[in-house]
């Protein structure tokens, strides 16, 4: 390795690039620069400010922040089903003199004051709905008129009443508690607005109605084309926020006990400053109460910062016109150019260098032949794309389909074939168990059982999270092969946790530790990894100990062997460093040794590629997917090792002729059975000097 190499590889594994675009595809990254701009406001304000922090500031921002909090709260859901709502102020103050005039004037109790409120600001918010989401109205001039409305309505009441609730006293002390009281020694409002923006998140992320928003907001065509009633979603939203905004006008009320011509005056402003400054796109489709949560605290604290420093009126609202024009400019930004920017980092390749690779002349084990020119083809154009195949113990083959279905071909001529089971996803490798049932692996979908009888049942889709991981790598994405220990355990690869199994040309441009192993537990019903960082992992077999199993690392062409019990527990060897081609699966031959499956070979271009990783990221950058420099994957072999790693023998189709790829093969009564994951059909070739009565099903459980 020459000095160069040494320290190209130190960068890149002392800067894991793939963190940035890992980072950036997240959905929580839209709080970050938010949350930035809420720490630096509270520094400077904090330092400014004497007293800031006493106790007395913190609860009486509190308390005008859970009144605030709410109005954002009800923008915010209005702005994920792509609309807005400017009336949120106007009904703020409508619902602070309906609740002075009920519970002052007409002595109502204090919870029906309350529903009665809520009620009155929904009514109005129904009015906007039925506008904006059954007639099609503009949203921005139809909340426009209902501000000018509603503010027309509440000043004709001040007018009227005004006196009357100024000299009313009411007799309640759950009144005043919803004001001035705490509860878990936080104010009342506070506790309210956290309860509606727990209701707010969960509604967007886990429920059926809140995925409709999102989706309307998205695109509404879209929307309605699945069958979502748009409609009703957006004038459903509308709904919620009058409510909201009147039951921050509740409580407002139960605080002040005022009702004066300028309440909520601007009120719409500021809220709609802190829905977007928090991260919530004006444009739909994009919203979460944290966000809310997280702009609404940023504006409060700068209206009641500026104001204890003596910024007038008119100063505050031009700082909020300010910010308002700022994050409106860059939430437009963002979502036009961060697609863009996700795309240049998010593939970062990393430095690699494999071993050189061994000759494939006469005198190599490798040695080039034809030996897999005599082989029969089973199911010609009946089968698309046998990943793997497998053969149970009166004969029948067993392949996946890339339908989704689990074929099987019948013995003894095989001509005669059936769905076996419709499993969906991708099958992919497979195995017996003790008892006969198929266990199969699915990309995209994990782990599943297909019984005797036929039924599906799933075994597990995650495991256990990594605590130090940005990657959510609990959930499965491309489980590929398996093998089932002598206690029922099932070991089985995840060949990449950062992409999908149409994306595996990405994986090996990467060439980096993305895969792993994990074990799944049939006793227990648990999952858990137990090797990480693996470079596509892929074919996975028992060894003949029942203390370890061989598996191969794709793109590292290699094979180890990992012990799972025993005096070595932990352990992983290597066994072939240096093949001269691509592994895929690995299965039990009948004399103790093991086969394995070359899905293609190594190339010199590519080999040398893989030292220059900042070649290959300009090359995902610049270059069309279709023109990427790919590993030769059309060259198939088979060839048999032994548990120290020594290649007893191999078997080539040099012009691709009878069997042009090669991803499985199975040892079964004299015959190899050979799958190929992008063949249309199953390779059978006669063996000589073999054991004729050998089965995969008897070597495992001992069944004839």
């Amino acid at each position: 390795m020459t000095f160069t190499d040494r320290l190209i590889r130190a960068r890149y594994r002392l800067i894991p690039d793939h963190l940035l675009g890992e980072i950036l595809s997240k959905r929580w990254v839209d709080n970050a620069l938010p949350m930035l701009i809420l720490i630096l406001v509270v520094a400077v304000f904090g330092a400014l400010i004497p007293g800031f922090f006493g106790q007395a500031s913190l609860t009486n921002l509190a308390r005008q922040w859970g009144e605030f909090g709410l109005i954002v709260l009800a923008l915010t859901v209005v702005m994920a089903a792509g609309g807005i709502d400017l009336s949120v102020g106007s009904i703020f103050a409508l619902g602070n003199i309906v609740a002075l005039a009920l519970i002052g004037l007409v002595e109502l109790p204090v919870p029906v004051v309350m529903l009665l409120t809520v009620a009155c600001g929904a009514a109005v918010g129904l009015v906007n709905g039925l506008l904006v989401g059954y007639l099609r109205l503009r949203a921005f001039l139809t909340t426009l008129v209902t501000l000018i409305i509603v503010r027309a309505a509440v000043d004709m009441l001040l007018l009227k009443y005004a006196v009357a609730i100024a000299s009313a006293f009411p007799d309640s002390d759950l009144w005043y508690w919803f004001g001035e009281g705490s509860f878990l020694s936080l104010p009342v409002s506070v506790v309210v607005a956290l309860v509606v923006a727990l209701i707010v998140h969960l509604t967007l992320s886990r429920a059926r109605l809140g995925w409709q928003v999102l989706a309307v907001g998205g695109s509404r065509r879209s929307a309605h084309n699945v069958g979502i009633p748009v409609r009703r979603v957006i004038c459903l939203t509308y709904v919620t926020s009058g409510a909201l905004a009147a039951l921050s006008g509740f409580l407002f009320a139960s605080r002040l006990g005022a009702a004066g011509a300028d309440i909520g005056i601007g009120l719409e402003i500021a809220a709609l400053t802190a829905a977007v400054l928090g991260g919530n796109s004006l444009g739909g489709g994009r919203g979460s109460a944290a966000k809310a949560i997280i702009g609404s605290v940023i504006v409060m604290i700068l209206i009641n910062s500026l104001v204890r420093l003596g910024v007038t009126s008119g100063g505050s609202s031009l700082l909020l016109g300010v910010v308002l024009l700022v994050a409106v400019a860059a939430d437009m930004r963002w979502l036009k150019n961060r697609h863009k920017l996700l795309s240049k980092v998010y593939v970062s390749p990393t430095w690699a260098d494999l071993p050189e690779a061994p000759p494939t002349t006469e005198a190599s084990p490798y040695a080039l032949n034809d030996r897999l020119r005599p082989v029969e083809a089973i199911g010609l154009g009946a089968i698309d794309g046998p990943e793997d195949v497998i053969l149970d113990e009166d004969d029948h083959i067993y392949v996946g389909n890339r339908t989704g279905d689990i074929v099987r071909f019948l013995a003894p001529d095989y001509t005669r074939q059936e769905v076996f089971a419709h499993v969906g996803g991708r099958p992919l490798g497979m195995a017996f168990a003790p008892d006969g049932a198929l266990l199969v692996c699915i990309g995209g979908m994990g782990l599943y059982r297909v019984g005797k009888d036929r039924q599906i049942e799933k075994l597990t889709d995650e495991t256990n999270r990594s605590w130090f991981s940005v990657i959510d790598d609990s959930r499965l994405r491309l489980a590929d092969d398996l093998d089932v220990a002598p206690d029922g355990r099932v070991y089985f690869s995840e060949a990449t946790i950062r992409y999908d199994m149409h994306e595996w040309p990405v994986d090996c441009l990467e060439s980096r530790g993305n895969g792993r192993i994990i074990c799944y537990d049939p006793n227990t019903k648990s999952t858990r990894t137990v090797l990480k960082n693996l470079v596509f992992p892929n074919g996975i077999c028992m060894t003949h100990d029942g203390q370890s199993f061989l598996f191969a690392e794709t793109w590292a062409c290699r094979i180890s062997r990992y012990y799972f019990d025993g005096p070595k527990k932990g352990q992983v060897e290597a066994v072939i460093p240096d093949l001269p081609g691509f592994p895929d699966n690995i299965n039990r031959a009948s004399d103790g040794t093991y086969w394995l499956a070359l899905v293609g070979m190594r190339t010199p271009a590519f080999d040398l590629a893989l030292r220059m990783p900042g070649f290959r990221q300009r090359m995902a950058q610049r270059v069309a997917p279709d023109e990427w420099m790919f590993p030769n994957i059309n060259t198939g072999c088979v060839l048999r090792f032994d548990e120290t790693g020594k290649v007893l023998e191999t078997f080539w189709d040099l012009g691709g002729e009878s069997h042009p790829m090669v991803t499985s093969m199975r040892e079964h009564k004299g015959h190899l059975y050979i799958g190929g994951i992008s063949n249309n059909r199953v390779g059978k070739l006669k063996l000589d000097g073999v054991d004729p009565a050998w089965t995969g099903p008897q070597s495992y459980w001992g069944q004839a």
